[in-house]
């Protein structure tokens, strides 16, 4: 029998499940892949050859695509990840064909307040401790190959400044000229430090590198990310590391990795990371990891290469987007589906009564201290002031042509009043609703979701973008702040405004897409505004070019690049038991 997720913390749960759990061979034999597909790290932790089986499999019709998204969360998380575990569960469970895909987690989350996102209670991905420890090494390649691209780039410009036209040319080497006050790239590391924002590199002597400023970014928001989340293949992805804008040179023109040199090796670094990892349900359905999170400040989707296995695997593939419909859900809707050619036949919208009383007054839950009292008790006339952030979303998911089913990820102290009025609400919006107990119950707990799910899936739908790819970038960051946020209009820094000017000039950059970054805490770019704000403006205050990944990234509001750690992080209470050699107190 499984633990009581009330009375047992995550990885005392994930730990007792994992003594029955499948090994990789027998998910294998299960999914049908065949043995050299499976590229085993250990008994439960394998990488799948994606290339061998899109070949293999290229002539049988993809399964169901399923998004699962959120209304904007709480600090606390909305629980994406445990509803699409659940979600998974619940089909198996109804006898269907089913696979997930969802994001590797961050060691900053991990380490700091937010926890692994593995899951949660009865619904969790497993193993626990390698998938949240770095699991078979996709960001440290990451990370590798990104600040390789920097040693290059410093390196350059230390010899460059070193030597004459004639030195560098015995050396091989052309001058580009690189401007040191427009570098466009940092470095990246995978935790939250703020600490690193913003650094002076290159201090000592002429041969410790070019003194000027420099930062660290989080490994996930890494354009290296982005390109292994939409790349189609390892052809596909070695074009775009090619293109990655590193830094400028003096008269504005962009100096790229392939004019360091360095986009081969960048390469080299992830060959295997494109092969997504394989992992399963506490149940033993099928679970693909790849590709990483934070849709505030990345793209913050499972990779397209895991979502094209998936849907050649199983009849239903589940896919997982970051934070709200307004953040996950439109990069899928604009970007991912743009880039993949796959249109989904349904997305499902987490929601929990916790966050709706946030949205409609409540005082708002403070990550690391005790949840207030207020949402311990019965208040329908919050819940149902906070439902106009749902319906929000569910207008959203609309306006893409998707059938909506809200998910109520439900605790137990939600009262059937409150419930109630949320489903009465968003079946007025024009949304399926179900309830799921799947992170007390698991599968069982989530039989009437996958119903709803299964259902909205036999309905036809009308898929479309919300913007044409030849609307100018300026039109499209109205669009998105309108339409999916809200906002009156957009208003920008000189700096936005002088650098969109020329991408729209620019008949390459122009045709880019758009990743907006903006914080997942708010329909606006204001935290603090909870529900649905009016009588605002969105701010963007830079743009980040990733061409690489085929992104212009507007950046809206206070958001940090870095994420910093609280003062009551999750490590204080990660230890090792040392007679075992097993990992306790993850979550």
């Amino acid at each position: 029998m499984p633990l009581d997720p009330r009375k047992h913390a995550d990885w005392e749960i994930a730990e007792e499940a994992e003594k029955h759990m499948k090994t990789v061979y027998q998910l294998a034999e299960e999914m049908g892949l065949e043995k050299e597909e499976l590229l085993p790290h250990g008994h439960y932790v394998a990488k799948v050859d994606y290339k061998s089986v899109l070949e293999r499999l290229k002539d049988r019709p993809d399964g169901k695509y399923i998004d699962v998204t959120a209304i904007t969360p709480t600090p606390l998380g909305e629980g994406k990840s445990t509803t699409t575990i659940g979600l998974l569960q619940g089909m198996g469970k109804r006898g269907k064909n089913v696979m997930a895909a969802i994001r590797q987690p961050s060691g900053g989350p991990t380490m700091n307040i937010k926890g692994s996102a593995a899951g949660g209670g009865l619904s969790q991905c497993i193993p626990l401790t390698p998938f949240s420890l770095g699991l078979t090494g996709d960001i440290n390649a990451i990370m590798n190959a990104h600040n390789l691209a920097m040693v290059a780039l410093t390196a350059r410009m230390q010899h460059e400044f070193n030597y004459t036209d004639e030195q560098l040319a015995k050396r091989n080497l052309k001058r580009l000229n690189i401007d040191p006050r427009n570098v466009q790239m940092g470095w990246i590391i995978d935790f939250c430090a703020q600490a690193l924002r913003k650094i002076i590199i290159g201090i000592g002597g002429k041969m410790d590198g070019f003194m000027m400023e420099s930062r660290f970014d989080i490994a996930v928001s890494s354009e290296v990310m982005a390109i292994l989340s939409v790349a189609n293949d390892l052809k596909d992805f070695r074009e775009r590391i090619g293109k990655i804008v590193v830094a400028y040179d003096k008269q504005g023109n962009p100096v790229t990795t392939e004019d360091l040199e360095v986009a081969g090796a960048m390469t080299a670094w992830m060959v295997d990371a494109l092969n997504p990892n394989l992992m399963q349900s506490i149940e033993g359905q099928p679970v693909l990891v790849h590709a990483g999170p934070f849709a505030n400040i990345a793209i913050g989707q499972s990779s397209i290469i895991a979502d094209r296995v998936g849907l050649k695997l199983a009849d239903y593939h589940i896919t997982e987007s970051g934070f709200g419909a307004d953040i996950g859900f439109e990069k899928f809707w604009n970007l991912k589906c743009r880039f993949s050619g796959l249109k989904p036949h349904a997305a499902v919208i987490v929601a929990t009564i916790r966050a709706l009383k946030c949205h409609g007054g409540a005082p708002v839950p403070v990550p690391g201290r005790p949840i207030p009292k207020e949402y311990y008790e019965e208040n329908v006339e919050w819940v149902e002031k906070g439902c106009a952030n749902l319906v929000h979303h569910i207008n959203t998911v609309r306006k893409a042509g998707i059938n909506p089913v809200v998910c109520i990820n439900a605790f137990h102290t939600d009262t059937q009043d409150e419930i109630n009025t949320v489903k009465r609400i968003a079946e007025e919006a024009g949304a399926r609703v179900a309830v799921s107990e799947h992170w007390l119950k698991g599968g069982e707990g989530a039989l009437e979701l996958a119903d709803a799910v299964i259902d909205a899936c036999e309905e036809g739908n009308d898929f479309r973008f919300l913007y044409e790819i030849d609307l100018p970038q300026t039109q499209r960051i109205e669009r998105i702040a309108k339409e999916v946020y809200g906002a009156d209009g957009v208003e920008y820094t000189p700096q936005a405004l002088q650098k969109l000017k020329a991408i729209e000039g620019d008949p390459e950059l122009s045709k880019l897409g758009t990743c907006m970054v903006k914080t997942h805490l708010s329909l606006s770019d204001n935290p603090n505004l909870k529900g649905v704000p009016k009588g605002w403006k969105l701010f963007v205050r830079d743009v980040l070019v990733f061409k690489g990944a085929g992104f212009v990234v507007p950046v809206a509001g206070d958001i940090k690049l870095m994420p910093g750690t609280s003062s009551d992080p999750a490590y204080r209470r990660i230890d090792v038991d040392v007679e075992t050699g097993k990992v306790k107190g993850l979550f």
